[in-house]
């Protein structure tokens, strides 16, 4: 099985971490936090031990369920609700479920999830319930239009939703271009700008995009677009949104640099102009986060692979406390030094 970095030092950076996995009993990633009836749910994907090598579209990565987790105070008991969606109750599914999301509207629940289609094309799913933690039960078809991975809801304070979604490399983003397909996917070139993640309006019935998915555009500090050759600072995938003091603020993982960053604006379809790092590397490959707000306090949920000593694609959510500097910019955190 794959390891980034040798057990020795895994042990040394378990020693000093800020947090631990908020579960033992199964491995979680790619956490979603939410609260919903005044309690804490994150909405994780749930790794399994797979035989299958490393590689760099992410095929190790072969995830088949999801359980929703819960909590009534920030550091209270941990409640694991069960499977909360199967990849074999999702008609349309083939393989890999991967990073999911929530949203609540009107009493009904909304789960949204990436999965391969039966010709290994990532499409985006959605699936209903009258409860919080579950059971879903999946539309009988993918998003119409959708592609890519990791779909995150975002409801604005005007009552609309938007889904902000996308990834490269193994999540296929770079497979497109204004929404179709193209013959032959690639990145774009080191100087060229950076594949944009997308923003769509939800639908009223929330099954469906309200209109065309637009690119999402981050600005460097000059109000040029980040470039495509700037590992540190474009978008690789894992979008969040929330929203703080008024602002917009996307963040995202670089994906090969192993960074949380982040870019603001005035305006949820953005551009966005980056501000800087949320969180260093990790344990492991990949980072994938939300941000949430639980009881006037502000929570960074995210993963490593420090309970499997290492392996990529075994991994297990923890949370942290962000906090905001007087201009409204997010304090950096180091995952192994304690604040």
């Amino acid at each position: 099985m794959a390891k980034i970095i040798d057990v020795s030092k895994v042990e040394e950076l378990k020693q000093k971490a800020i947090s631990q996995p908020i579960v033992e009993h199964i491995y979680t990633a790619d956490p979603s936090a939410h609260v919903f009836n005044n309690r804490l749910y994150i909405y994780p994907s749930h790794d399994i031990a797979a035989d299958i090598d490393f590689n760099d579209n992410g095929d190790h990565f072969d995830m088949k369920d999801y359980h929703v987790l819960s909590m009534d105070e920030i550091n209270g008991e941990v409640i694991d609700h069960g499977v909360a969606l199967d990849i074999k109750d999702v008609p349309w599914a083939g393989r890999q479920m991967w990073a999911p999301d929530a949203a609540h509207k009107d009493g009904k629940f909304y789960f949204y999830f990436p999965a391969k289609d039966k010709n290994d094309i990532f499409r985006i799913g959605v699936a209903v319930s009258n409860n919080p933690e579950g059971p879903f039960k999946a539309e009988p078809h993918p998003m119409l239009h959708s592609h890519s991975i990791d779909p995150a809801v975002f409801e604005d304070q005007n009552g609309k939703y938007f889904m902000y979604f996308g990834g490269i490399w193994g999540g296929q983003l770079q497979r497109y271009r204004d929404n179709k397909a193209i013959e032959v996917g690639q990145e774009p070139q080191n100087h060229e700008p950076a594949l944009s993640a997308k923003v769509a309006l939800m639908h009223d019935n929330m099954l469906e995009f309200a209109e065309e998915p637009r690119d999402l555009l981050i600005l460097d500090e000059n109000g040029d677009p980040i470039k495509a050759g700037d590992h540190d600072r474009r978008f690789f995938e894992a979008a969040w949104m929330h929203k703080y003091n008024g602002k917009y603020y996307f963040s995202y993982s670089t994906g090969n640099t192993h960074k949380l960053c982040y870019a603001v604006s005035d305006n949820p379809y953005g551009p966005f102009t980056y501000k800087g790092i949320i969180l260093m590397p990790v344990i492991g490959w990949t980072t994938h986060h939300s941000i949430v707000e639980f009881k006037n306090k502000w929570h960074l949920f995210y993963h490593d692979s420090s309970l499997s000593d290492g392996v990529t694609h075994l991994r297990s959510v923890k949370f942290t406390e962000i906090e905001y500097d007087e201009n409204g910019d997010i304090k950096t955190i180091d995952p192994f030094l304690i604040r």
